[in-house]
């Protein structure tokens, strides 16, 4: 019975670390493992597009907003720094919601939609289900 759980956790631990060796180092943008995007509604929307400022300070709780601006660093997992000219915020991106094969960097203009995430402790975010690389 010990060799088994020995054996299991062994195989847990080696499939853990062969998955965080796998994680790229570093904002480089999307993966070209991410899962291909589907075709969607590509037309108008009602979602308003806010600051970073305006999205902190009126947004309410699980409202959909839009923004417009870079992903300046990659802070980590899913969360990436967000900068436009009135500030900088905090989103959570899935790699799945990159547009595949599309490079995206620090200097890449991106329209973000997602829903935002207003924490009465801690940072507040926007979860992003929408990534859309645009003009300046």
């Amino acid at each position: 019975m010990k060799k088994v759980l020995t054996i299991s956790c062994m195989s847990a631990l080696l499939a853990a670390s062969a998955f965080a060796i796998a994680q790229p180092s570093g904002y480089t943008g999307p993966s070209n493992t991410a899962p291909a995007t589907t075709a969607g509604y590509a037309g108008p929307s009602s979602v308003a597009l806010m600051t970073a400022k305006d999205v902190l300070a009126k947004a309410k709780d699980d409202q959909y907003v839009k923004l417009k601006g870079k992903l300046t660093s990659h802070k980590g997992g899913e969360d990436y720094e967000f900068t436009d000219a009135s500030g900088k915020m905090t989103v959570e991106i899935d790699a799945k919601h990159f547009p595949q094969g599309v490079k995206i960097d620090h200097t890449t203009m991106v329209e973000l939609t997602g829903e935002f995430d207003k924490e009465t402790f801690g940072e507040s975010t926007v979860d992003v289900k929408q990534v859309k690389v645009v003009a300046n």
